[in-house]
């Protein structure tokens, strides 16, 4: 009998030839999605917004995507996104209330459009959709402001509950991204699990083919890259747990440098501090606005990836430096398991002492790093694109037929 891994491996290796079939459903469908965020977010939820998008136009072609923004901005970034096949992007024609709009207005121009369901993408519906006989799917990327509420001002945690809420009650179907996520969902607004499909996502294409060793050297040369050094991806933030890594690399050898990738917040100043008061200024870097071109390339040469995040909804940094062929080490008590797979190694987010450790093991015992890339890019086919957009796709029609409300 196959395990979960070996069928969901299976699976990942019939989709790459020409006879796999992405779904037993003919018709095409209308399908309605909340594009604010793919237009205008450079974080988590624009990258998730645009990954769906992307990922649906390119495997179900014959479907019509009609994404929903309030401003249809131009951006280099996001241009391609018009471009794709089956994509058409609509904004409201009166230029004032634009967010009422997004929140409830937007209800009349999916029936004048014909859309058969509404998919929002960065867990929020429109109020008032359900009662219009409209189908909807929300996507629920986490519940941190709950879980850990004084990461979040006041304001900000009310006003997210109320969304949350609302979505998750009135979706007929919600997507949580990670089995963390589900149960959170389950906990915090009662929701039956029955309700809830737990999709993962995967990371951009770009990670997963290996950069040249010319355009390598260029990319060391142009961030000034140390020979040998950890890497850290993510907005500089107390959650994300960057000084953690900071007090581990104290304890290590002085040839061993620290790279971080990221939004700087008031707390990358305490981080900073920290480095300054014990003489690490030579060994820990700090880049921001990195080209997302340049990413792959940075990864691909970094010993080890470190996230000892506290808390996160999944952990696309996790994904990316799998596909990057580098070991990860992250932080126990969130979803980071389920992004990583059984053979990186998961440390207490509040001890250094076991982050130093983890980091000289892999170090010192080259046969075991080798075996973590080996095991990890195996795992990370978990994640492939067909599968994903296979069950969004059968989600999304099994929204549609099902008569239950």
């Amino acid at each position: 009998m196959k395990t979960e891994n070996e069928n969901l491996t299976s699976e990942a290796e019939s989709s790459k030839s020409p006879g796999f079939k992405l779904s037993a459903f003919s018709s095409s469908l209308k399908i309605g999605f909340d594009g604010k965020r793919a237009l205008q977010n450079f974080t988590g939820l624009g990258n998730y917004s645009r990954y769906i998008i992307e990922l649906l136009s390119e495997y179900y072609p014959d479907n019509n995507y009609e994404v929903y923004c309030p401003k249809i901005s131009e951006n280099p970034g996001t241009d391609y996104l018009k471009k794709l096949k089956s994509v058409t992007f609509h904004a409201p024609e009166k230029t004032f209330f634009k967010s009422l709009w997004r929140s409830s207005g937007i209800i009349k121009d999916l029936k004048q459009d014909d859309v058969q369901i509404y998919h929002g993408l960065s867990n929020e519906i429109p109020f008032g959709i359900k009662k219009a006989g409209i189908k909807s799917i929300v996507t629920t990327h986490d519940l941190i402001f709950l879980r850990f509420p004084d990461y979040y001002p006041w304001f900000d945690r009310q006003f997210y509950t109320i969304k949350f809420k609302y979505a998750c009650r009135n979706a007929d179907r919600i997507i949580a991204i990670s089995e963390q996520t589900k149960r959170d969902i389950i906990e915090y607004f009662g929701i039956p699990g029955n309700r809830i499909e737990v999709i993962y996502q995967n990371c951009s294409s770009i990670f997963m083919s290996p950069v040249s060793a010319e355009e390598k050297k260029r990319i060391a040369l142009t961030y000034n890259l140390p020979e040998k050094y950890l890497l850290n991806v993510g907005t500089i933030e107390s959650r994300k747990n960057a000084l953690l890594i900071v007090k581990a690399l104290k304890e290590l050898p002085e040839d061993i440098h620290l790279v971080f990738i990221g939004k700087e917040t008031p707390y990358a100043r305490e981080v900073k501090d920290y480095v300054l008061k014990n003489d690490l200024e030579d060994q820990v870097h700090f880049l921001k606005n990195i080209p997302f071109t340049d990413l792959p390339g940075i990864y691909q040469q970094a010993e080890i990836f470190v996230y000892p995040s506290k808390f996160e909804g999944f952990g696309i940094p996790v994904i990316e430096a799998l596909h990057s062929n580098v070991p990860v080490i992250a932080a126990k008590g969130s979803c980071l398991e389920e992004a990583g797979g059984p053979n990186s190694v998961y440390i207490d987010p509040e001890n250094e002492d076991d982050l130093t450790d983890a980091i000289s093991y892999i170090l010192n015992h080259p046969e075991e790093k080798q075996k973590m890339i080996s095991l990890g890019a195996e795992f990370v086919k978990k994640f492939s694109n067909p599968i994903i957009a296979k069950k969004i796709i059968e989600t999304y029609q099994t929204t549609i037929t099902d008569v239950k409300r």
